[in-house]
């Protein structure tokens, strides 16, 4: 059977006295894990949470996090992470939206719910510490008297987990991820990945993202996990040093900070065997670097979202050493190749193919891919269309089957009649020296209908101009590409896991393009 709880009796059987957990210098084997986790699912069902139900977390990474949610799926129920940064009202929101019948909550966040908003679940608050917070029965103090339960043994097209998008397009949808979901990807990703039992993966994107599901190979092979609670550069080094950490999935923006952190390299890295990255690609100077910083390191991109539990395509480290080699321009720009089982087409707007490189929208077809939306049957309708989910992101396949990611579809800028993706001026305009990140974004614009605004990070101590952009640009696109306006900013709106929001910035200068207020403007 393909669910997660078939994966943990394995490992209770074949890898009970082999390392699952690393917390805090301590080591925990997989049959003291499973006993804790057949433990805390007794007590989710003494709080009421039974085989169906769903239940809300809001924490950061950690071994009782994972507890929980695999506590949840040895009973059937359906545990809810929740991104910790959101406000009062968006919590409640997916609290209401996803019918939770409990909350577990770190005490961080546990003042969200002294407020307004939350006040109704002060009730329903399960403490995630030692001991409970302002409100709330104690974790700690309930497993103290749990007994094991036995796992119910769920179906593969059960729903195991819900996952809300991050919502960098609008509004954030509760996407359920049935066991056979997360398992094809587990095994999808395994077969280009080639964990082995002696891995140790340190969960560093956040557990409310379906990037933190990577680890799911780890677990099918009965390997082991570490945590990071929040992401530094110095505590992730430490945390790979101490853990011996053998596999880790990073943002981009992550990898630039750690690349840019002074005393990185008085840790010792040397265990790292793959390092993985997602949600865009990176400059070929930064890869460079991060060979060099970490010798002998597999560097692989992925492509993937929350739908597709999560990844679709994977680059690996011999396309990104064949790239460097030659011409690093296209193929690591490239999102790599499908993985097995998966099918991507590139259609047009009204669902047609497109010819071998040609632009349209992205659409997949895989065992991986998610049934739809919770309780959204109009949003399922328009994305999930004859077995194939549209992505929403606009893209190419080249005649060897890479993909590239040219935008999101609402990201496409038209200007003059001309289709402009920005995920391209960007990539451009990141190789200007002067330059640190970049968002290009669509505004307003009476005579292009819409212009080019790029929103420029600089290089610590110096400072572009729109003129020294211009000329940089018309060294490598057309004029209809280079941006007319530029707006320099200390940092850019990202969500969790390092995604530029760019609505965020369309709304910001919106009202700024209306007054005429911005920060350089040319004149061509």
């Amino acid at each position: 059977m393909l669910t997660l709880v078939s994966a943990l009796k394995r490992n209770l059987s074949q890898a009970g006295d082999r390392s699952a957990i690393f917390n805090d210098g301590r080591r925990m084997t997989w049959a003291e894990l499973i006993d804790r986790i057949a433990r805390t699912a007794a007590m989710l069902l003494e709080l009421g949470v039974t085989r169906g139900s769903t239940f809300g977390l809001v924490t950061r990474n950690s071994p009782r996090c994972f507890e929980l949610m695999h506590a949840g799926y040895w009973i059937g129920a359906i545990p809810v992470p929740i991104n910790f940064r959101l406000a009062a009202p968006e919590i409640a929101f997916i609290l209401e939206h996803a019918n939770c019948s409990l909350v577990g909550v770190e005490s961080p966040f546990m003042a969200h719910f002294n407020s307004e908003p939350l006040i109704r679940w002060a009730g329903r608050v399960l403490s995630l510490d030692e001991t409970p917070g302002t409100s709330g029965q104690s974790c700690q103090a309930l497993l103290a008297s749990a007994q094991p339960v036995d796992a119910i043994d769920p179906d593969e097209s059960d729903v195991a987990l819900v996952l809300y998008s991050g919502g960098t397009t609008g509004k954030s949808k509760g996407v359920p991820l049935t066991h056979r979901n997360i398992i094809s990807n587990a095994l999808q990703v395994s077969s280009r990945f080639h964990f082995s039992a002696d891995e140790i993966f340190l969960h560093v994107a956040p557990m409310f993202h379906s990037a933190d599901l990577l680890g799911t190979g780890v677990t099918l092979q009965g390997g082991s996990h570490a945590f990071l609670p929040q992401f530094s550069p110095d505590e992730f080094m430490r945390a790979v040093e101490q853990c011996r950490v053998t596999r880790t999935m990073l943002a981009p923006t992550m990898v630039m900070a750690i690349l840019a952190a002074e005393g990185a390299r008085d840790h010792d890295c040397s265990s790292l065997r793959q390092l993985i990255y997602g949600s865009s690609p990176m400059p070929t100077p930064a890869i460079r670097q991060l060979l060099e910083r970490f010798p002998g390191v597999d560097l692989t991109q992925g492509y993937g979202l929350t739908e597709t539990s999560p990844l679709l395509t994977v680059l690996t480290m011999k396309d990104h050493v064949s790239s460097l080699v030659g011409d690093p321009c296209e193929r690591l720009r490239s999102a790599g190749q499908a993985l097995p089982g998966v099918e991507l087409r590139i259609t047009d707007q009204h669902g047609r193919d497109v010819p071998s490189g040609a632009s349209g929208e992205i659409r997949a077809r895989g065992p991986n891919i998610s049934p739809g939306y919770l309780n959204a049957p109009d949003e399922t309708a328009q994305a999930f269309v004859d077995g194939w989910f549209r992505t929403g992101d606009v893209g190419r396949l080249d005649a060897n089957g890479y993909l590239t990611i040219l935008d999101r579809c609402k990201d496409m800028i038209i200007t003059g009649g001309e289709n402009v993706y920005s995920v391209e001026v960007e990539a451009i305009l990141a190789l200007h020296p002067k330059v640190s990140e970049v968002a290009v974004i669509g505004v307003s614009d009476e005579r292009y209908g819409e212009a080019l605004l790029a929103v420029v990070v600089c290089r610590p101590g110096v400072q572009v101009t729109i003129e020294e952009l211009v000329t940089h640009c018309r060294q490598h696109i057309g004029g209809y590409k280079i941006p007319r306006l530029l707006e320099v900013v200390p940092e850019l709106p990202r969500s969790a896991l390092g995604k530029v929001l760019k609505t965020r910035l369309r709304q910001e200068y919106a009202a700024d393009r209306a007054a005429g207020q911005y920060g350089e403007q040319a004149n061509f």
